[in-house]
């Protein structure tokens, strides 16, 4: 057996981490447990945790669900076999996940900047604030300044 084979086997997550790393609520663990969505904790009381299998049990019902399948669909696919036919279906017709800041940048004025682009620093975004307010006048304001 291989070393990282090992060590996967070997992970353990308390529910909160297997929340955070499979972006759910807690309660949404325990709900696919009680549905049949993923298998329990192993473990009993205090010592229960949850493995690497069970993080990508929850990532694949999340695929499955974004895909537009409904839990019953999903709680199904084992049963019908057709468990790598909808999890393909759910790779092709998942939309990409990209992380974006957002920055204000004078009032009506936002500026979205993906996570892998660098940011310049802060006073050239200073800069770009202050131009932004000069130059772009919400409509509002327009119509003020033409009555006085």
């Amino acid at each position: 057996m291989s070393h990282s084979a090992s060590v996967e086997t070997d992970t353990r997550y308390a529910i909160g981490d297997l929340a955070r790393l499979a972006g759910v609520s807690r309660r949404t663990v325990r709900y696919y447990v009680q549905e049949g969505l993923i298998p329990a904790p192993l473990g009993v009381g205090r010592g229960n945790h949850y493995t690497r299998a069970h993080l990508n049990e929850i990532l694949r019902v999340r695929t499955l669900q974004e895909a537009g399948r409904t839990l019953d669909e999903i709680r199904q696919a084992p049963a019908d076999g057709n468990k790598a036919a909808l999890r393909e279906r759910a790779t092709v017709t998942a939309p990409e996940r990209t992380l974006w800041r957002r920055l204000s940048l004078s009032p009506g004025v936002e500026i979205h900047i993906a996570s892998h682009v660098r940011l310049p620093p802060p006073s050239r975004l200073q800069e770009l604030a202050d131009w932004c307010r000069q130059h772009l006048i919400p409509s509002d304001e327009e119509g003020k300044a033409g009555s006085e």
